[in-house]
């Protein structure tokens, strides 16, 4: 199959920061391009909008299963396809959210829908990348590209290179396949995303500390930048230059259901040497010092607590403790650095503390 170009992939979404592409979720067989991520299997997964994308369990699948009608356990279970013309919601026109009929999970919007004239309702995009997976489909005797359910693998239809601009795709689905809820409804809990909560860290050098909190269970997304001084969006050269009083910084957005912010403050505490003034490893200065920027009472008495037992334990820490203020993103060069380079960080590592 011939490369698609780098301008597709970036209409579709995929061109998105390493670090959530080690948690997304997208499967093999898909039209070139749409090809580019592995199956994570069971562990928790999340997409680019924050919903949790964690693989269904087959009992789970199968529970939810008990209100399909039968048209529907052919068409998402067995993977058969509706007749041409017949699906209920080929001619909705009406703006809204395409769910999976199955799970909840939103697949499409209203505004990517378009008609093909294939007799089956298309769209040339989905609600988020990552809710779609991928899978080859080699019957019919021809090759073709099947789309499931990333959440729950349910069959969905197919995807063709046929498509309008700007992406040149159809995504080609089953009616039955599909929930529609017009736009001044209330989505279900199944189809909103993570209540998610957010947090601010320093310690050192912001490459290495992002590279550890994306490989942590719970993490929906992370973001480096500079936080704790004066500047407003300050540049990494005027950070560096020692004049803007911030410190290089990550933001992560992470769901409460699977992890908490004293597990992500203790693993902080274990990925740098919460021990240097103004420095980590080589890297000198105000902007590398170690810092807990708090958004709440809960977690700066989480940060103080964890302090005291590590001073109890002989350590000198040298981390702040200080209230949340504005968080500037770094330019995108810095974002998931390692993770785009495919090296390790030289100046993080883990030394269990706790």
């Amino acid at each position: 199959m011939r490369a698609w170009g780098l301008g597709t992939l970036a209409a579709i979404g995929l061109l998105a920061v390493a670090g959530v592409i080690l948690r997304a979720s997208q499967g093999m067989g898909a039209p070139e391009g749409l090809n580019l991520l592995p199956d994570p299997g069971d562990q928790a997964v999340y997409s680019l909008s924050g919903y949790d994308l964690t693989r269904l369990p087959r009992a789970e699948v199968n529970r939810l299963a008990k209100d399909l009608t039968p048209e529907e356990r052919r068409i998402l279970l067995a993977e058969h396809t509706e007749r041409a013309g017949c699906g209920k919601l080929l001619d909705n026109k009406e703006a809204g959210t395409y769910v999976c009929r199955l799970c909840g999970l939103p697949l499409f919007s209203s505004d990517a829908k378009f008609t093909s004239g294939t007799g089956w309702p298309s769209f040339f995009e989905p609600f988020d990348p990552r809710h779609i997976f991928y899978v080859p489909d080699k019957s019919q005797g021809m090759t073709r590209t099947e789309i499931e359910c990333t959440r729950c693998r349910s069959h969905l239809g197919h995807v063709f290179d046929d498509g309008p601009p700007p992406t040149g795709l159809r995504y080609c689905l089953n009616s039955a396949a599909l929930r529609f809820f017009a736009k001044d409804e209330q989505l279900p809990p199944e189809s909103q995303p993570v209540d998610a909560e957010t947090a601010y860290f320093a310690g050192g050098c912001f490459w290495g500390v992002e590279y550890f909190f994306n490989r942590e269970d719970g993490v929906i997304s992370t973001t480096v930048g500079y936080t704790g001084g004066h500047t407003k969006n300050p540049s990494y050269r005027e950070v560096c230059s020692k004049t803007t009083g911030h410190a290089e910084a990550m933001e992560v957005v992470y769901d409460p259901e699977k992890t908490s912010f004293e597990k992500l403050a203790r693993l902080f505490f274990e990925i740098h040497d919460p021990t240097q003034v103004n420095r980590q490893g080589p890297d000198v200065g105000e902007q590398y010092r170690s810092g807990i920027f708090y958004v709440n009472e809960d977690q700066k008495q989480v940060a103080e607590k964890l302090i005291k037992i590590l001073e109890d334990k002989g350590f000198d820490i040298a981390t702040e403790v200080t209230k949340a203020g504005k968080f500037w993103p770094a330019e995108d060069y810095h974002q998931n650095y390692y993770d785009v380079k495919g090296s390790r960080p030289y100046c993080h590592g883990y030394t269990k503390r706790f």
